[in-house]
């Protein structure tokens, strides 16, 4: 069993049928998606953290939208910036990243 330290969702507006689409899907996170795996790759992370796409988290004005577990820390408005700074702040730094925390 995989226990990462870290546990990343981000919604993509997947639908129960598969299809993506919604405010987070337009606000290209799927991009965002990418961005934190690559992140995670780069700094050799893979171990320590998974990252996971979910359906709609019901607030769509503060997306794209993710959440970090184990904190259940929630982040807003991201972008591949905020990716970055989630990854040097809150994974590496073990301090949220205030300036997207919902």
């Amino acid at each position: 069993m995989v226990s990462p330290k870290y546990h990343i969702f981000i919604c993509t507006s997947c639908r129960t049928n598969g299809t993506q689409k919604g405010f987070c899907h337009q606000k290209d996170s799927v991009k965002i998606v990418e961005k934190f795996m690559q992140e995670i790759e780069d700094r050799d992370l893979t171990a320590d953290c998974m990252v996971t796409n979910t359906g709609c988290f019901g607030i769509c004005s503060r997306g794209p939208v993710a959440v970090v577990y184990p904190e259940g820390i929630w982040y807003g408005g991201l972008t591949a910036d905020a990716v970055e700074e989630i990854m040097d702040q809150h994974i590496e730094g073990g301090k949220i990243a205030a300036k997207y925390q919902i």
